[in-house]
């Protein structure tokens, strides 16, 4: 009979399974650092070496790093599909840049058609709360916190759509992005005119998922990634006519 003796685990694994869901399910992010050994201990309630067996292990995994006089932080595992030299090469052809926004708004538009169906009413508060903080740093004209915050806004979207892979491989793509790989979120908040059109966007998108609509909340998604798209391609134009015009330029001085 297929049957097998029930295994009894280990407190120290019990607490190891929970960290690694915590992780898992995007409630620990790479980089944020973990309670002390002590605290973890209470909040739990198990043993201190119970917790300390449980972090070596998943430090061992690479889950986890631990810092002499700091604490133990989750690790930086995102982007490690690609490696250094792609990423080299992916920021410098613009076929990458291109096919990066065409994957974005692919995946980002199922995201928001789960997200429309499939969030809860805390996954709403939290899109909405977002948004109002773009809304108010709008007022503001800070482009480093309107792109912070627009990154944090399309987070909650793939995070309110409930699938771990899809997390991951947004988190992964948007840490690229951060890492300035394919473009300067911040160059698209210099000009007041694409400012607030990317603010109706976003307002669009946000009213579609609170009302539950997948389909127009999808079609709001591509509309913004379109209009991304559009403007990328109108700065590499700019761009190249720019360095036109400073060959001319050249060339007329020395006449």
């Amino acid at each position: 009979m297929p049957f097998q003796k029930i295994r009894q685990e280990r407190v120290a694994e019990t607490v190891q399974r929970q960290i690694e869901q915590l992780i898992l399910r995007g409630i620990l992010r790479p980089g944020e650092r973990l309670p002390s050994e002590r605290d973890l201990a209470e909040r739990l309630g198990v043993s201190r070496p119970s917790v300390r067996e449980a972090i070596a292990i998943l430090v061992d995994q690479g889950l986890l790093n631990t810092r002499a006089g700091s604490g133990i932080y989750v690790a930086n595992v995102l982007g490690s599909a690609f490696s250094e030299p792609l990423m080299q090469l992916f920021s410098t052809h613009d076929e990458a840049l291109f096919d990066y926004l065409s994957f974005r708004r692919d995946l980002e538009g199922l995201a928001a058609e789960r997200a429309a169906r499939m969030s809860s009413d805390t996954d709403l508060k939290v899109i909405t709360a977002i948004f109002r903080k773009m809304e108010n740093a709008h007022t503001k004209r800070n482009p480093a916190e309107e792109a912070a915050l627009d990154a944090e806004f399309h987070m909650a979207i793939v995070e309110a759509s409930h699938n771990v892979f899809m997390l991951h491989m947004m988190r992964s793509m948007f840490e690229m992005l951060r890492a300035g790989v394919f473009y300067n979120r911040q160059v698209m908040f210099k000009v007041r005119t694409t400012r607030a059109s990317l603010l109706d966007q976003h307002r669009a998108i946000h009213d579609a998922i609170i009302a539950r609509d997948p389909a127009k909340a999808r079609a709001a998604i591509e509309a913004h990634l379109g209009f991304v798209e559009s403007c990328m391609h109108q700065e590499k134009k700019a761009n190249a006519n720019e360095e036109v015009a400073k060959l001319r330029f050249a060339q007329e001085m020395e006449r």
